[in-house]
């Protein structure tokens, strides 16, 4: 089969397109043939040797899996040859065929396209989960989406809107913007504008119930301070780059306010049942029309180094799929 394989982590030009053995199930596990892997910020981490952990050599990118069981390991009871599943894993997704574990897989609804399924795991799986699990978001409650254009942002936009919030994204382009008020958000401000805080105190002025944060970096502090009075800044990422960015510790006491962590590899690994049923909501949700998450680009797996340039762009709208 068919694998984009890297003998070791860096630039993509350490992985090619090469022959490899198919994978056979082990015990509690399924083998996969795929029929789409979404990519996203976490890959790129991954690759290029930046994530908090290293996976073994050699190494295949792509951990949003959809594809049709072909053979199970001993012990699994939950699926057969011929179902549909989708799963999320530290890759493995851009090959003919993966082994995935039976606990971290969940069937796809007969309605929703392979390419939609996968564009909806980790993305809207980190954002329901920090917005409910760890935010406890409530209808009627407002929250301030950073990035929220991207991946993780517009996942965020979509869940929260479809949950009956008031939902104000931050981002830049007038295409983007017009992306999050599609996605259901009831404003979009321009980040880069100096008064981007004076916009949102006019429609907002005692402030925001939540805040969720994918992107960190110089708006952090400004994003603390646009929070209500016992508000929540959900911190899930820094994909700003900017480094780490720090608070002082006056600004919590003040608002009577919290700094949550949201991780979502956390919840991958100390509690796979919950991740299986966020999931379950998440592809119901998306076979129902209730979200729908934008895809930029299908990509043939033969292209699939081109499928790491497009997540370079900057005017990126949606995920990148490749299917084989």
């Amino acid at each position: 089969m068919r694998a984009f394989c890297g003998q070791e982590l860096g630039h993509v030009a350490n992985f090619a397109l090469a022959q490899v053995s198919e994978p056979q199930p082990g015990p509690e596990a399924l083998r996969v043939r795929i029929e789409a892997t979404a990519l996203g910020f976490v890959d790129q981490l991954v690759m290029r040797s930046l994530y908090q952990q290293k996976p073994p050599l050699p190494f295949v990118p792509g951990g949003e899996i959809v594809g049709i069981v072909e053979a199970v390991g001993e012990g699994v009871a939950d699926f057969t040859p011929g179902q549909r599943i989708a799963a999320w894993q530290f890759g493995g997704g851009l090959a003919d065929q993966a082994s995935v574990k039976a606990i971290h897989a969940v069937p796809v609804p007969e309605d929703l396209p392979s390419p939609k399924a996968a564009a909806v795991l980790l993305d809207y799986l980190t954002a329901y989960y920090g917005l409910f699990d760890r935010g406890s978001l409530a209808p009627g409650q407002t929250v301030l989406v950073t990035g929220a254009s991207g991946g993780v942002g517009s996942a965020a936009v979509a869940i929260a809107s479809a949950a009956s919030a008031r939902v104000i994204g931050l981002a830049s382009t007038p295409e983007k913007q017009a992306l999050v008020r599609r996605l259901g958000a009831e404003m979009a401000i321009d980040y880069r504008d100096g008064d981007w805080r004076d916009q949102l105190k006019r429609t907002f002025p005692q402030g925001v119930d939540r805040v969720f944060d994918p992107v960190g970096g110089s708006m952090f502090q400004q994003c603390f301070r646009s929070l209500a009075k016992h508000g929540q800044h959900l911190v899930v990422g820094f994909a700003s780059g900017d480094g780490i960015p720090t608070l002082p510790a006056n600004l919590p006491l003040l608002k009577s306010g919290a700094l949550v962590g949201v991780d979502a590899r956390y919840l991958w690994e100390s509690d796979p049942t919950r991740v299986r049923a966020i999931l379950g909501i998440l592809l119901n949700l998306a076979a129902r029309g209730k979200i729908d998450p934008p895809i930029a680009q299908v990509i043939k797996l033969d292209d699939v180094a081109n499928a790491f340039a497009l997540l370079e762009d900057p005017e990126r709208i949606g995920k990148i799929v490749v299917v084989p």
